[in-house]
């Protein structure tokens, strides 16, 4: 790969995705709140979007937390612990990896399908909407393309494309580490950084809502609440003249 490229695909372009994700995301919760919505269509039909959503999250959690921790945590850690690369690679990418890739994969495709297949969700869709669907499915399959074929070759992504995105927070991007990587795992680092560019803009920047205001919340202490005068008082009123009051 000529270096002019290499440093578009492997410096510029994560940058510039990234650099989207975090100004799109500010922009959207600082100017555009209120269009921050999930934008649940079960009024339309039901079924099919509890079990696809309820498959896609759980797997897709799943995926997000095992992409952390090969991205994240160098290999020299886990090596210190006696978790050798045989070990990790079986109960990590394969025991924990298919298993969350088959899950989002199964949900998203029938959160996709329930979209383009079921009328008056398709009619109320924006292009947007499907767009993000498409989006999303295509990542899952090229991961889980990653994740099988991996299987079946000698690559250790967390010599290459791990090194390569801790590099990127440092910024000091070691793109020569993506020189080698097998095409089809480029190809979904690529799209991967796609979905983190185009997030801000889309139903998904949903997923950032935290309800903040009520875990930080001050307490609020309710006044007695006025109830109705036990049987053998039926009649007293209060000092003041209103409702009898039991504390």
């Amino acid at each position: 790969m000529h270096n002019a490229w290499a440093h578009l695909l492997w410096v510029y372009y994560p940058y510039l995705m990234l650099a989207s994700f975090f100004f799109g995301t500010f922009i959207r919760f600082k100017y555009f709140h209120g269009s921050i919505t999930a934008k649940s269509s079960e009024i339309f039909e039901k079924k099919k979007l509890m079990i696809g959503s309820i498959l896609f999250h759980i797997g897709i959690i799943m995926a997000f937390f095992g992409h952390c921790l090969g991205m994240l945590v160098p290999q020299a850690w886990t090596d210190y612990f006696g978790i050798t690369e045989h070990m990790y690679h079986m109960f990590g990418s394969l025991m924990m990896g298919i298993p969350a890739g088959s899950l989002a994969w199964i949900g998203m495709a029938i959160l996709t399908w329930r979209r383009m297949t079921v009328a008056r969700v398709y009619k109320t869709s924006s292009i947007n909407d499907i767009l993000v669907d498409w989006v999303l499915l295509i990542t899952i399959t090229l991961g889980m393309s990653c994740t099988i074929y991996g299987a079946f070759i000698d690559f250790n992504y967390r010599q290459s494309i791990g090194p390569w995105v801790r590099s990127l927070f440092t910024l000091n991007p070691q793109w020569q580490l993506m020189l080698n990587v097998p095409l089809i795992y480029r190809i979904h680092v690529l799209v991967g950084f796609f979905v983190f560019g185009y997030f801000p803009y889309t139903r998904l920047v949903h997923a950032l809502t935290l309800p903040w205001q009520y875990i930080f919340a001050v307490a609020i202490h309710l006044p007695p609440l006025y109830r109705l005068p036990p049987a053998d008082q039926v009649g007293l009123k209060a000092p003041n003249g209103e409702a009898f009051l039991v504390e």
